[in-house]
């Protein structure tokens, strides 16, 4: 579908020019707004030119930009890091000029975001028994390394009063919603409405799968976190399976939930080696530290428009 120039991304030529293109320049001065752009577009000749051209001459200046074009796909991928005066370029025209190119050039999509003017992505978080990626995700928050606003948290997992996760919650004001689920209601007309006004969800540890009724109806995108390097060790007890099977390499996965399990675009990897030495306690210790990085990185990837769509299953991340 056609998305326009729009401020929450979704999942989201010249002659002669190298194909993976990464160019940088020194940081802004402090007196200018930072904006980024990227775009998707049939691939075509001119189209950075009149990218550097629409942010110029409004006076703004390209501090970094990433172009990919796949061989033989013609289609033009693209971000841009830039600084403005946002006196002399007003959001509203800075939309308008965007627009005029997306049209020129028959944009898939066109997404400009400015983080010190635009609000912060609204966020709700779904968890389920297991805290390290919910409590590492409300302290990344808390202490502003997440650009987000987490509106509420939803469990099916009941956490008494005196936890630190409903301490930490009451104290910041986040609504926490116990949901208590069955295989046959998973609750999801109540999760639904309790996320209408969000821009993505995240699914921290969340040990119920979402129905493709549930996902259409949300319409916006959903970002898991997987215990391993997809497709392995699904199931219960991931770790023990990894530990039992004597891997040398664990990782973790975040990507966007489809209706195929465990099978969405994926968004980021890491991997941390095992050995002989480790023991199940300090293998799953590992495993929930990397658990943690993984998803932080991803949502701070999406909220900086790092993450396009890239055919049916892949994505590019600038």
């Amino acid at each position: 579908r056609m998305a326009l120039v729009r401020r929450v991304p979704q999942f989201v030529g010249l002659a002669n020019r190298n194909r993976n293109m990464s160019f940088k320049s020194l940081d802004p001065p402090s007196s200018l707004t930072h904006g980024i752009h990227v775009f998707h577009c049939p691939d075509a000749v001119g189209i950075v030119a009149k990218l550097s051209d629409c942010i110029a001459s409004r006076g703004g200046n390209i501090l970094a930009a990433d172009v990919f074009v796949p061989e033989n796909k013609q289609v033009f991928y693209s971000r841009s890091d830039f600084v403005f005066d946002p006196v002399k370029w007003p959001r509203v025209q800075m939309e308008e000029d965007f627009l005029k190119l997306s049209q020129t050039f028959n944009a898939i999509r066109s997404v400009v975001r400015v983080p010190a003017l635009d609000p912060k992505y609204k966020i709700a978080v779904l968890a389920s028994k297991q805290d390290h990626c919910l409590v590492d995700l409300l302290h990344g928050w808390q202490d502003g390394r997440l650009p987000v606003d987490i509106t509420c948290v939803i469990s099916n997992h009941h956490r008494g009063s005196n936890t630190h996760v409903i301490r930490f919650l009451e104290r910041h004001d986040i609504p926490y919603h116990y949901l208590c689920t069955t295989k046959e209601n998973k609750r999801e007309g109540e999760i639904l409405q309790l996320v209408q006004n969000t821009d993505f969800l995240v699914l921290a540890r969340y040990m119920q799968i979402l129905s493709g009724n549930f996902l259409r109806s949300y319409g916006n995108d959903v970002i898991n976190i997987h215990h391993g390097l997809l497709p392995s060790f699904k199931g219960g007890n991931p770790s023990r399976q990894a530990f039992e099977a004597g891997v040398k390499l664990i990782g973790a996965t975040s990507h966007f939930v489809t209706e195929e399990l465990d099978g969405g675009p994926i968004i980021e990897q890491m991997v941390e080696r095992v050995s002989h030495r480790d023991n199940l306690q300090s293998f799953v210790q590992k495993s929930e530290n990397l658990e943690k990085q993984c998803l932080s990185k991803a949502i701070r990837s999406y909220c900086e428009l790092r993450v396009l769509p890239y055919e049916e299953k892949k994505t590019v991340l600038f």
